[in-house]
């Protein structure tokens, strides 16, 4: 991510892009790197519902109404436009405790082609999310279920996550450094500079590894 934070600066948008460091890795990958994220994104925003909870019900009333505000009030209509490679971003309603992402829907986005998620606050099941190793960056965990916390808004609008501007189609890059945003009219400018900073720090790296008599790792090769 740092180095296309250099490429954010060769094309003159300096400090552009950066979400806040807030927004970090739920896990991380450290021989394969495999938290890493590139990718489009595909945007979608929820807010906080005015409606009233549940209350207590029997056990079907309270199922309908579950079933009800999701299909209603709190969908996931930004599934249908996930491709392969497609980065699914999130603001999510703030200041609630809620699991928008879990480890179900998460594996479904990722069938769908999502190769990493980023949402500006929570996700729940993090315990499954880590031993399924689907990418993900987020503010803090939550806990409860969407009916009876948020609705969906918008969806393939512009976003604000981590106090950025995402707009669809963006190129999101997450690493453990954390995320940045490249406007898709930068990108291949930005990708084409942030390659040529990451090329020369492997060669001067992979010297120094042979100086300090050290085997070669994912990260110089």
């Amino acid at each position: 991510m740092a180095d296309v934070s250099d490429g954010m600066d060769f094309v003159g948008l300096h400090d552009i892009g950066l979400m806040n460091p807030d927004i970090h890795p739920l896990w991380k990958d450290p021989v394969e790197y495999k938290h890493r994220i590139i990718g489009i994104a595909v945007t979608s925003r929820y807010v906080p519902t005015q409606q009233p909870p549940a209350g207590k019900r029997t056990e079907e009333e309270f199922d309908k109404w579950v079933g009800d505000f999701y299909n209603q009030r709190s969908p996931e209509p930004f599934v249908p436009l996930l491709r392969e490679g497609s980065v699914v971003v999130i603001e999510e309603a703030p200041e609630t405790d809620v699991g928008s992402i879990g480890s179900n829907n998460i594996m479904a986005w990722k069938r769908a082609g999502a190769v990493g998620v980023v949402t500006s606050n929570t996700s729940r099941d993090t315990d499954e999310i880590i031993t399924q190793q689907v990418p993900l960056y987020f503010k803090q965990v939550g806990r409860g279920i969407r009916p009876g916390r948020n609705e969906i808004e918008s969806v393939n609008r512009p976003v604000v996550v981590g106090g950025v501007l995402v707009m669809p189609g963006d190129v999101i890059v997450a690493d453990g450094d954390g995320v940045i945003v490249v406007p898709r009219a930068h990108a291949l400018e930005v990708a084409r500079y942030a390659h040529k900073v990451i090329e020369g720090d492997k060669k001067s790296r992979r010297e120094l590894y042979k100086q300090l008599r050290m085997p070669e790792d994912a990260s110089v090769r």
